[in-house]
């Protein structure tokens, strides 16, 4: 058989045992929303923010828990909506108006965001800074074009970036950021429109094999390994008014990430569905999520992670000094102990126990 015919052959074979698999899903979990309407006086609708679109694969146990029914046992209807960024204005809106929940950080509660973080998603940084093939070190970077999205200034990338020119003793003003959707990180990258981005796992996988010549310049967990990465968070006016809602909202993602570090072969379908990434690609990215433990097990908070970013915050002038917020004042500790003893207390998988 000729490569080609090999190729087409195997690729068929791909999409067909991915599409048995979501549909053996679908059939195994299909009974979960009436199973829980059966034991449910209503079933409360919620609003969950993903920080990207389409989502990476770290950001995906809102989607596992929703096709797993996980949502649905404890009478939760989520609908999810992806944002451009975690730091995007339409993501902080929603948070604002008790419209969603979604990813905040301890920089807009400084800033005046009446909310709290009720959930540690993702507390280590999956992501590597990846570069194009001329730029060996981080002072290569001088004058180069660097990735903005996510928010622009002030967005994820663009403080990624700037840490890593600090790295060199360089600032901001000496690269130059190019803003643009989150979608356009990879292509971006591929087609030498920038020179360096925070790339997710699967990207890394994906750019390497598009353009070999593209390389990481830097680990970012390494450059910053008490960065707190991703936490949800919700309105203080929404946890008055909800916190039922919300406590159960964080009961499930608890039993979700477990989920996730747990059984391998039921969420990789749901993850390759919700990232549209490659099935290899998701593999990538989830074995090397799993083995770094960037997913939380429990709350995945962590009064050190935050406090340093905090300060980090500070001294990159993001966070005024006299605003500064105490960790209490950042996390609602009391729900996120609350929803961990409904979900049946802390625990470790492997080495990974945040």
């Amino acid at each position: 058989m000729a490569h080609e015919e090999r190729h087409r052959v195997y690729d068929r074979a791909g999409r067909i045992a991915l599409a048995i698999s979501l549909v053996c899903s679908a059939v195994l979990y299909s009974d979960a929303p009436a199973a829980a309407q059966g034991k449910c006086k209503e079933m409360r609708k919620v609003k969950l923010g993903v920080s990207v679109s389409p989502p990476n694969v770290v950001h995906t146990p809102v989607y596992v828990a929703r096709a797993l029914g996980i949502f649905a046992k404890h009478c939760v209807d989520a609908e999810i909506v992806e944002f451009e960024g975690g730091s995007s204005a339409a993501n902080l809106a929603a948070v604002t108006q008790g419209q969603a929940l979604a990813s905040i950080n301890a920089t807009a509660i400084s800033q005046g965001l009446k909310a709290k973080q009720i959930w540690g998603m993702a507390p280590r940084l999956p992501q590597a800074y990846m570069v194009s093939e001329e730029v060996k070190t981080a002072a290569g970077l001088k004058g180069k074009r660097l990735s903005a999205t996510g928010g622009g200034v002030g967005g994820f990338n663009w403080v990624m970036g700037r840490e890593v020119l600090k790295t060199a003793g360089l600032t901001v003003n000496d690269a130059q950021f190019v803003s643009s959707a989150t979608a356009g990180r990879l292509p971006g990258l591929v087609a030498g429109q920038i020179n360096g981005v925070a790339l997710h796992p699967e990207d890394v996988y994906l750019a390497q094999k598009e353009k070999p010549g593209l390389h990481v310049l830097v680990d970012l967990s390494k450059l910053m390994p008490k960065y707190f990465f991703n936490a949800y968070g919700v309105a203080d006016s929404m946890l008055a008014k909800d916190r039922a809602v919300v406590r159960d909202v964080a009961i499930s993602l608890i039993e979700a990430n477990r989920i996730i570090y747990r059984q391998k072969e039921k969420v990789i379908p749901i993850m390759v569905e919700a990232t549209k990434k490659p099935q290899d690609a998701v593999n990538f990215a989830y074995d090397y999520l799993v083995k770094n433990c960037v997913w939380s097990v429990n709350t995945g908070f962590s009064r050190e992670r935050t406090e340093w970013s905090i300060e980090n915050g500070i001294e990159n002038g993001d966070i005024q000094a006299d605003k500064k917020p105490t960790y209490d004042q950042v996390v609602d500790v009391k729900l996120g102990e609350e929803a961990l003893k409904a979900a049946s207390g802390p625990t470790k998988i492997g080495g990974c126990g945040d």
